[in-house]
């Protein structure tokens, strides 16, 4: 005689949802993952932000299916009462499901090789302009196209670190290393911490990191309380400073995303000097100090300190281009407050993510961030096929009554404007502390 299934509820999950004590459920059936998570490729915090809840879809967004044979050895011989799967989840099973039957998982048609040939083109012909040329514009030049040749490198480290680029793991780190830490001075291990944070709570205030940007920026009044942010483990302050700052942030917007980069350089010290477990350390190290042994030394090559300064201000605010397409993706979507849920992933997803239209020409230009919505959805998904899902997933918004949120390259811009301009009114009017000058009134008036 079978065995008969033993049962939790829902409350006695959501109670094991702290470190040390980790649970989730895939498809009904309790797992323990609290062990795992030290151990976790993506990281622990995805597991600790999805504890104590269904996390199926996440599950089936982010792993592909091999890795079901693994779960067996997490289970705690529970499985959840009274579970069930909305009408969106099955239908968003399906489609994955679907998707891997083409096998658009494993065709990689993006040309990662030739991408890598580009990046090695721009870069020696920066040096070469730099170091062979007496020219203040080609100086110029040369700034502006190493700072093309980061943006390429940040196209292959986004990608690489959703899925497999090159032919084998190995080599898929070495173009991890090479076109992060050592060409751009980025760490790979803290960008694939921060982004899988932000996949896994797209759009929450005190959770996706992406959204986190005080004093400098920030897109919600709800902002203003002071909130906790749950990834850097700080308090996200609404003070003077930053309500100045904030009153202006619809100026300032360009000008700082022209030197992001900095912040980049920042956070990436400081992940790696930090106590946490930092897969291959050393490695990471040892490019971060590659990047900062040949590019000091080819700025000081340049004949004087205008040139300098002019060459690393071009180069760095190129990428501000970067900088930005990152930002239109969801600083004028809907935001909340509070944990991700794995009960309406997709419905989070695509509530907070917002897709350029553009030429498939201009594909390169977006390195598929212009697919915002579908790579969300599908993070292991080739960028070289999102165009081709689109359709799809459109088709399942409109099924389902579930916003599939579009606009031009321009207007997604006038939208983040639009969104910090109204964020910026709202702080002005939270004090009486920043005068109103006539030119203020002029700008910001309504009508």
């Amino acid at each position: 005689m079978a065995e008969s299934r033993r049962y939790i509820s829902q409350a006695e999950l959501e109670s094991h949802k702290k470190p040390g004590d980790l649970w989730i459920s895939i498809q009904g059936k309790i797992y323990d993952v609290t062990e795992w998570s030290q151990h976790h490729p993506g990281g622990a915090l995805p597991l600790l932000n999805l504890a104590g809840q269904d996390a199926t879809d996440a599950f089936v967004a982010y792993h592909p299916g091999l890795a079901w044979q693994y779960l067996d050895k997490f289970f705690t011989g529970y499985h959840l009462k009274d579970y069930s799967v909305s009408e969106v989840s099955k239908d968003f099973r399906k489609l994955a499901a679907d998707f891997s039957k083409m096998g658009l998982f494993e065709k990689k048609k993006h040309g990662t090789g030739i991408l890598l040939c580009i990046i090695a083109l721009l870069f020696c012909t920066s040096v070469y302009g730099v170091l062979c040329c007496k020219s203040t514009m080609v100086h110029l030049c040369s700034g502006l196209l190493l700072g093309f040749s980061w943006i390429q490198s940040g196209w292959i480290g986004h990608d690489s670190g959703h899925y497999q680029v090159m032919s084998n793991r190995k080599f898929n780190r070495v173009a991890q290393i090479l076109t992060g830490n050592c060409l751009a001075g980025i760490s790979i291990g803290w960008w694939k911490w921060n982004h899988n944070a932000h996949h896994i709570a797209c759009n929450s205030l005190d959770f996706d990191p992406d959204l986190q940007h005080m004093p400098f920026f920030a897109v919600s009044s709800k902002l203003f309380h002071s909130l906790t942010s749950c990834f850097y483990e700080r308090k996200m302050n609404f003070d003077s400073v930053s309500r100045v700052l904030i009153s202006y942030q619809h100026w300032t917007f360009y000008p700082v995303m022209c030197l992001a980069r900095i912040n980049l350089f920042a956070q990436s010290f400081i992940f790696l000097l930090s106590k946490r477990k930092v897969p291959y350390r050393d490695q990471e190290i040892l490019g971060i100090l590659v990047y900062w042994t040949w590019f000091p030394l080819l700025v000081s090559c340049l004949p004087n300190w205008g040139e300098r300064l002019m060459f690393v201000v071009a180069s760095f605010a190129v990428t501000g281009i970067q900088h930005v397409q990152f930002c239109l993706n969801h600083f004028s979507s809907n935001v909340y407050v509070g944990p991700p849920s794995g009960n309406n992933w997709f419905e989070k997803q695509t509530d907070g993510s917002l897709d350029i239209v553009c030429s498939p020409w201009m594909d390169w230009f977006h390195g598929g961030l212009q697919f915002q919505i579908e790579h969300h959805l599908f993070p292991r998904l080739p960028r070289c096929h999102l165009r081709k899902i689109s359709p799809f997933v459109k088709e399942l918004c409109k099924k389902h009554e579930l916003q599939y949120n579009t606009a031009s390259f321009w207007k997604a811009n006038a939208m983040t404007i639009g969104t910090l301009r109204s964020a910026a009114l709202q702080a002005r009017e939270a004090s009486n502390s920043v005068p109103r000058s006539l030119v203020w009134e002029a700008v910001n008036t309504h009508g």
